[in-house]
């Protein structure tokens, strides 16, 4: 090989090398088929407490377990509330009673009381109306006073309105309850059931439910302690399924959509975890300063929220993590 073919092929490939190095000496822009975005693992947590307060009676875990979703966490001292809910059982029992009362009418020992009272007020009308009559034919001969009359025809009209008195009492009986008073029953019966109803639900929130799965983060309180409603007994973290809030550009917000596939990674973890994209904000905010990114944090980005398929214990919530967009549309130029 001659020495000027030597000098021609280095200078080949010094070229090409170059062209690489400056990205076809600038008229080839750099690849940008991969978007990389910053992040962290969402922190999601709920302060558990009941909804009624007591005494503590048991806690049934400490903090770092894991728990299934439903499982009893604690319990309150459910005593105080079956006490209730016995006092208004038996004022259910008192208002069924009543309203039975009510709607079944009188007695028929009460109507034939009253029956034999009308009776009785009849017969003393009657003596009193014949005494008046026959003493008023008798005055004007002089055989009694105008006295005695007067005296009778008081007794003829108090007989008479006794007999009336009775006669609207056996009408009564007969009738029985009004209608104002079953309904006013039937209201009673119903705040009994109710105030029974309001009982068992109490009961059962003397048991602290875990909403869903998760980890114990805090224990607050302890079995013996008395504890307000909505008071904070135990923290729970929830980390399934695991989510990652990242932010995206505005200039690079064309290049994502929801569904495509992602790469998760965080410092010092070997692992690349997978995921998607499930939702992208439809506004626009300032970066958080919590976001560290290789440029300036003043432009505009909008919140995106990415499910991790494959999670485990080595991604922690807080954590900040870097995602790669492997199918990421190519930026407009």
């Amino acid at each position: 090989m001659t020495r000027q073919r030597i000098i021609g092929l280095v200078a080949l490939a010094a070229l090409i090398v170059a062209g690489l190095l400056t990205h076809g000496f600038g008229l080839l822009g750099k690849s940008e088929a991969e978007l990389k975005l910053y992040g962290n693992v969402d922190i999601r947590q709920v302060e558990l407490g009941f909804r009624v307060g007591g005494r503590i009676e048991s806690m049934a875990f400490d903090e770092g377990v894991r728990v299934p979703a439903g499982a009893t966490l604690a319990r309150l001292d459910a005593r105080p509330l079956t006490d209730v809910l016995a006092t208004n059982q038996a004022q259910i029992a008192l208002a069924d009673a009543d309203l039975a009362k009510s709607r079944n009418g009188n007695r028929a020992q009460d109507i034939a009381r009253a029956t034999q009272a009308v009776a009785e007020q009849r017969a003393l009308y009657d003596k009193a109306r014949t005494d008046f009559e026959r003493r008023s034919a008798l005055v004007e001969s002089g055989a009694v006073s105008q006295a005695l009359v007067t005296a009778s025809r008081a007794d003829f009209e108090a007989s008479r309105a006794r007999l009336r008195s009775a006669e609207d009492a056996l009408s009564l009986q007969r009738a029985g309850a009004r209608s104002e008073d079953v309904a006013a029953a039937v209201a009673r019966r119903q705040s009994a059931l109710a105030q029974a109803n309001r009982a068992r639900t109490d009961i059962n929130d003397t048991a602290l439910l875990a909403p869903e799965s998760g980890v114990v983060l805090t224990r607050a309180r302890e079995p013996g302690a008395i504890v307000q409603p909505g008071e904070t007994v135990y923290t729970l973290t929830i980390d399934r399924p695991m989510r990652v809030r990242a932010y995206v550009a505005q200039t690079a917000l064309s290049r994502i959509s929801p569904g495509m596939a992602v790469l998760v990674t965080a410092d010092g973890n070997p692992k690349t975890y997978h995921g998607t994209i499930g939702f992208i904000s439809p506004t626009a905010e300032f970066t958080p300063k919590s976001v560290q990114t290789e440029s300036l944090r003043a432009d505009l980005v909008y919140r995106l929220r990415i499910n991790v398929s494959d999670p485990d214990d080595a991604l922690r919530q807080g954590q900040p993590v870097t995602i790669k967009v492997p199918a990421a549309r190519t930026a407009a130029r």
